[in-house]
């Protein structure tokens, strides 16, 4: 059951991907990770952040996207049911979480403010560590 409220859900840990997580450890271009397995959240987050870090927020968003859509299906597989905590701590929760951040900065950036406000209230709701592990914020 979860720790911080006995009522609440229990957290959701997302399944280990060795194959993939051994790739982007290994340091092969999230471009090929992400076509090797196009499933994998972590892959387009790396993705969306190189697109940030480059001023391109517009493909920031369709990679980020895309990883908070693919995080998604694999949460709900796993049990989740549209809330309750991700645990930033797990690794495999990391590349949803992450993608989330980045769709939330590149929304920022374009101008789209309630799908930014709703990225960051997702990642609180989720895990608060996931606020300050990516930058967007302290976490409450």
């Amino acid at each position: 059951m979860n720790s911080t409220d006995l009522l609440g859900p229990d957290p959701t840990l997302l399944p280990e991907r060795t194959d993939a997580q051994a790739a982007m450890d290994a340091e092969t271009t999230p471009s090929e990770v992400a076509a090797e397995h196009p499933d994998f959240s972590e892959a387009w987050a790396a993705l969306a952040e190189k697109a940030l870090a480059a001023g391109e927020p517009v493909a920031a968003y369709a990679y980020a996207r895309t990883g908070y859509h693919r995080g998604l299906d694999q949460l709900r597989k796993s049990g989740w049911k549209g809330y309750g905590p991700v645990p930033w701590q797990h690794r495999p929760n990391q590349g949803f979480l992450r993608s989330v951040a980045a769709l939330a900065s590149a929304a920022q950036r374009i101008g789209e403010t309630p799908e930014y406000e709703r990225c960051v209230q997702l990642l609180n709701d989720s895990d608060p560590e996931a606020l300050a592990a990516t930058g967007l914020q302290g976490g409450s």
